[in-house]
């Protein structure tokens, strides 16, 4: 792990550079040698969020009670304006250099409680599960073109392989559903989520390991730009008069759910279904106001979740 420590002497911002292992030995080290150098309240840690590889830091900085800045990657980048090459020396100085020139943006991260994170792994561990069933199941469309006597050869193959993925989807399902049981404020939130027409079971944990636990969202607009549901101009001045539209910097998943939950409710919720219908008549487009139903159904998961 590289780190570049900014720090100022006599005005003037001097920089120091250092390549530790990202293991938790290391890192307890590395804090206990700035806070010789510095007080607590003067030390800001920043790094990208790369997942489960900043893990390790971000918990030794929770357990120390050290403020940090977890960023992702492309604010950063799209931070630094023109650059040529790159290398981990310099992309850690400008992480440092981000973090001193951009404090009216800090706000500390935290994280996700450990029932989140069970959840977030669990539910990676479904996806990669359900992924695999998807190819094996393929092997079926080879039955009508191949010789019987050649299929054959891997029909049992493909029948236990079918067989044991479908067991590890039931158990990895069933261990988020004791997850959730087992904390009260996740169970009560995910019967509020359920309640809600067209939300289903995965998209209610989904919902809750993005927000983590809906700790951090403000409100549904938040949610709505973070997922990608949000509509953003497109205009500038008197040549460029571009159509409304969502951004493509979204969590995709969170808006593959979202599509199939509004698919759902334009059904069966009879308001929605009226809004659906009364939408199209006017001439708007359909994927326009199926969008304007996602954004409906994250105002009412919010509606229910802050009640």
């Amino acid at each position: 792990m590289d780190v570049t420590i900014l720090y100022e002497t006599n005005g003037a911002a001097k920089t120091d550079y250092q390549v530790i292992e990202n293991k938790d030995k290391s890192i307890a080290q590395l804090v206990r040698t700035l806070r010789k150098m510095y007080n607590s309240e003067q030390i800001l840690f920043c790094f990208e969020d790369t997942g489960v590889y900043s893990l390790p830091l971000a918990c030794c900085l929770s357990d120390n009670t050290l403020s940090y800045w977890q960023v992702p990657a492309i604010e950063i980048k799209r931070s630094k304006g023109i650059c040529r090459g790159k290398s981990d020396k310099t992309d850690s100085k400008d992480i440092a250099l981000y973090a001193y020139s951009h404090m009216h943006k800090f706000r500390p991260s935290s994280l996700s409680p450990k029932s989140i994170q069970k959840l977030r792994i669990l539910f990676a561990e479904r996806e990669k599960i359900l992924r695999s069933l998807s190819s094996f199941e393929r092997t079926k469309e080879n039955q009508d073109y191949v010789p019987k006597e050649v299929f054959q050869c891997v029909t049992a193959i493909n029948r236990s392989v079918l067989s044991q993925l479908h067991k590890a989807l039931k158990l990895t399902e069933t261990k988020m559903m004791e997850v959730i049981e087992s904390e009260q404020q996740l169970k009560q939130k995910s019967e509020l989520l359920l309640s809600i027409p067209g939300i289903g079971m995965q998209t209610a944990i989904y919902l809750m390991i993005a927000t983590k636990a809906f700790e951090s969202f403000d409100n549904w607009r938040q949610l709505a730009c973070y997922a990608g549901v949000a509509p953003f101009p497109y205009q500038s001045g008197t040549s460029i008069h571009g159509r409304t539209k969502v951004h493509p910097l979204a969590d995709k998943k969170l808006k593959s759910l979202l599509n199939m939950c509004a698919i759902v409710a334009v059904r069966y919720d009879k308001e929605l279904k009226a809004y659906y219908q009364r939408k199209l008549t006017e001439g708007k487009p359909k994927m326009l106001t199926i969008n304007n139903v996602r954004c409906k159904l994250l105002g009412r998961v919010f509606a229910v979740i802050i009640s």
